[in-house]
């Protein structure tokens, strides 16, 4: 195994390869590879510097901005997965989340308080497919957190789709490629929300992303009650649920799908999990697993 790790995206990224001796240098300029996609896609969809690419973008109002594809494909999912939830998750919540105290740096400290409209949603945001640009109708603090990361690992493990068997993981939210150097299914273990050294549930993956939302990961620091996963409609967090695991062929699905499932709670978070076909592990308050999609 050739196992290397870097902090990116406020979470530390762990990379692990199985290679044959001769195939070790490719696998190090692989993994290198990997590591530069998770610096783009942080560097054009943070919220947390005024000069990322997305910040950039969206203080020029009502005018047509061609932004790039680390952008332009993490929002154009964001876009659909608010559609179907009717607006439940919903990318333009980071004003929200900045009103709650979810505005630092991780690495320099800085604070970012924007001017944006309570009134914004995502369909204040309109994406030209042609021309590749950002239309947004008025100030609003676009939030990729639930996507980013996701498409992140996605584009590092196509950097390592030629090795046998591979894991991108980004703080518990994971592509496995392939079978591990015995020749097995990945064994991953999710979390337990409350006892965070323990595992409440092992399952078995190849070439599938697994990530999870969770309430107990991020509290806010200006209102109790408050954590990182916001109903943008009320501007509260949802408790129903207190971990939502989900596994899909792509990482980006998972990351969407694990925050869409936690926001729209018990019985509208499991069935959009069946009416897309994707498997969950959803932890509720009293501990009790529903597992979905045939675990």
């Amino acid at each position: 195994m050739m196992k290397k790790t870097k902090l990116f995206m406020d979470t530390v990224v762990d990379i692990q390869v199985v290679v044959a001796d001769h195939s070790r240098d490719k696998a190090a300029a692989a993994v290198d590879r990997a590591f530069e996609v998770f610096r783009k896609v942080e560097q054009a969809c943070s919220r947390f510097s005024r000069d990322s690419e997305v910040m950039k973008a969206t203080r020029q109002l009502q005018t047509a901005v061609k932004i790039s594809p680390f952008i332009f494909e993490p929002l154009r999912f964001a876009l659909e997965v608010a559609e179907v939830t009717n607006g439940m998750f919903d990318p333009t919540v980071g004003k929200a989340m900045e009103d709650y105290g979810f505005n630092q740096h991780y690495l320099t400290g800085e604070t970012i308080q924007s001017s944006a409209s309570d009134s914004a949603t995502y369909q204040d945001i309109l994406l030209d497919e042609e021309h590749r640009t950002l239309y947004v109708n008025k100030p609003l603090v676009i939030d990729l957190g639930a996507v980013a990361k996701g498409f992140a690992i996605d584009l590092a493990a196509h950097e390592l789709k030629n090795f046998e068997g591979f894991i991108v993981n980004a703080g518990g939210d994971l592509f496995a490629g392939g079978l591990d150097k015995q020749g097995r299914k990945w064994k991953i273990g999710i979390q337990h929300p409350i006892h965070k050294d323990q595992v409440i549930q092992m399952i078995e993956v190849s070439n599938e992303a697994v990530c999870t939302s969770g309430s107990y990961e991020r509290k806010s620091p200006l209102k109790t009650g408050i954590h990182h996963l916001m109903n943008p409609c009320g501007k509260h967090s949802p408790n129903e649920w207190i971990s939502c695991s989900v596994i899909a062929p792509y990482a980006l699905m998972a990351d969407a799908f694990s925050t869409a499932a936690f926001v729209l709670e018990k019985d509208r978070g499991k069935a959009l999990l069946e009416e897309v076909n994707l498997k969950g592990i959803l932890i509720d308050q009293d501990l009790q697993i529903n597992r979905i999609g045939g675990i």
